[in-house]
Formats: structure tokens, C-alpha cells, sequence
């Protein structure tokens, strides 16, 4: 038995505008912090885009949403979401990486009066401007309509090293990474409640993507170990108090696919002959492997052939 669980009551929302909002529902998994968890899946017309974790944390001033969303319609039923657990104004929109599925939604949100903040790690808008437009593409491609609205809201303040959040007796520590998921990862940790939401620094059921430094990032996951943290949330994956040991299972599997690599490099063996010679039992265990396990192969062998 696993320890992850999925904490509190589950708000349920009445108002059925589209199958998504219609799903949509948050657990609050510590007093004042509340978690929506995205479907392990690609972005289709149907889920909006809803792949990534989600959620709000409470202060006694305002609020602050971590992650919004893969599309404006995400967002909005992100925010329909919130209002359901708090009339408090929303101050920090908190994007812990530049990849669409955690802030295409922020369109959703840079319509509020007053509008919040957005935070994000300094190299988030060098990111995500050289980007932007390849990912609204594909967000066409694969929401078709679904994807209307849908235009990339850059951060307002940028986060190098670190930085503390006031929401009113509740203060948010936000800390930036050396490149590991990507170049621009960002934690966010709730000293009141233990709770520590990792991005995709932390993948869980659903296979890691690497888009960053496969050597980094497991660097970066033995630093994270340290966290005085009681509850981890992981940008895919149920939250729990057994966050450390999804650190484990998914450095096993990056440590899987470094070993390979530099094993094909030691031989000699070009690109194409690693990835068709790579053993597939490595990411047998994780979900949507097929479509994102030779992609990692692919990173890593640019990555460690010059290493």
C-alpha cells in the first residue's frame, strides 16, 4: 500500500459549462491548501489541456494558484474551481516551469480585476518566448477548438535564487533550480502546512520528460531530498507523504537511461542505433512510456555524448 493518498473533501462544481469545468474538482490535502490532479494523458478536445497538477494556496489577505492550466479554457475551470473554496482576491499566479501544460492557463486569469502577479523563474521568459509560438501550434493541433483564447501571459516578477510570497500570515518560499526538468524549474513550499509543490522536478505513475540536463536533474533531486517538506506535490502524479520515494523510483529510471547512453556512446553507437537498441523494460513501469521514453534517450545522448 502506498502512502499517496488524496486528501479532504472534494468540491465538486454544479455548474456543468464544459465536460472539463464538469470533472474539475479540488481535494484540500492541508488546511488551506487545496490540489486539483491532472489526468494522466496527451492534450485532447475533451480534458482541455488538463494534464498537469493544479492548486490554490489560502492566506488570510489573498491567494496564490500554482500552475494554471494547458489552455484558457483549463484556466477557467481552474478559476471557477478556486472561487468554490475562496472569495479572497487571487495575488500570485506561480508558473513552476515554461511548459503549456502549467500556464497556457494563465490567459484565464490575466483578465481579473485586480490582476494577480505572475512568478516565475528568471529564465522562464527567454524560455518561453523562443517557444511560445511552436507551442501554440501544437496546442491548435491538438485542442482544435478548445484551444481558442488560449495566448502565453509571461511573469510580471521574476524569481532568481529565492523568494518569499506574503498571503497573510501564510508565507510561500519560492526557490529556483539549476537546469534539471528544464532551465527554469521553480518549488514552491507552505512552511504552515509542510506542503511542497516540486513541478515537474517530480513525476509520478507517468513518465519523467526530460527537456533539460538529465544530469542536472538528478543532481538537483538529491538537493530536494533535503527539504524540510511533509507533503510533496509532483507536477504529474498523485501528492503524498511518501513524496521521497517517487524521487527514488524516478531516479532509477533517469539513472537507467544515463547508463544506457553512456554505454552505447562507450560502443561507439550513433543516435539511432541507441534508441533502437535501448531496452524498453526501463520504462516499462511508467505511464505513456511509448510516447516520451525515446525522447529521453534522445536528450540524453546529446547531452552525455560530450560529456
Amino acid at each position: 500500500m502506498t502512502q499517496s493518498f488524496r486528501l479532504g473533501v472534494c468540491l465538486l462544481l454544479l455548474a456543468a459549462v464544459t465536460p472539463a469545468q464538469a470533472q474539475y474538482r479540488f481535494d484540500e490535502i492541508a488546511p488551506g491548501v487545496y490540489l486539483h490532479t491532472g489526468v494522466h494523458a496527451e492534450p485532447d478536445p475533451h480534458n482541455h489541456g488538463d494534464i498537469a497538477n493544479k492548486g490554490v494556496v489560502v492566506g488570510e489577505k489573498c491567494a496564490a494558484v500554482i500552475d494554471s492550466g494547458g489552455s484558457r479554457m483549463d484556466g477557467e475551470a481552474l478559476l471557477e474551481a478556486v472561487r468554490a473554496v475562496t472569495a479572497l482576491p487571487i495575488c500570485y499566479v506561480i508558473n513552476t516551469h515554461m511548459h503549456p501544460d502549467h500556464l497556457f492557463g494563465n490567459a484565464a486569469f490575466a483578465q481579473l480585476k485586480p490582476r494577480p502577479v505572475f512568478v516565475a523563474d528568471a529564465r522562464l521568459p527567454a524560455a518561453l518566448a523562443q517557444r511560445a509560438a511552436t507551442y501554440l501550434t501544437r496546442l491548435d493541433e491538438l485542442l482544435g477548438d478548445a484551444a481558442k483564447g488560449t495566448v502565453p501571459v509571461p511573469p510580471d516578477m521574476v524569481v532568481e535564487g529565492r523568494m518569499s510570497l506574503d498571503l497573510g500570515g501564510r508565507t510561500l518560499q519560492l526557490q529556483s533550480w539549476p537546469t534539471a526538468h528544464t532551465n527554469n524549474d521553480l518549488t514552491v513550499f507552505d512552511p504552515a502546512s509542510g506542503v511542497l509543490w516540486l513541478g515537474d522536478l517530480l513525476f509520478r505513475e507517468r513518465i519523467p520528460s526530460l527537456d533539460g540536463s538529465i544530469k542536472g536533474w538528478l543532481a538537483v533531486s538529491e538537493q530536494l531530498r533535503a527539504l524540510p517538506a511533509t507533503i510533496g506535490v509532483p507536477g504529474h502524479g498523485p501528492a503524498g507523504t511518501d513524496w521521497r520515494d517517487g524521487l527514488s523510483a524516478q531516479d532509477a529510471y533517469l539513472g537507467q537511461v544515463a547508463e544506457q547512453v553512456r554505454a552505447a556512446i562507450a560502443e561507439g553507437k550513433s543516435l539511432s542505433e541507441t534508441v533502437s537498441s535501448a531496452d524498453p523494460a526501463a520504462a516499462a513501469p511508467w505511464l505513456l512510456a511509448p510516447a516520451y521514453h525515446v525522447r529521453n534517450l534522445t536528450a540524453a545522448f546529446a547531452e552525455l555524448e560530450w560529456e
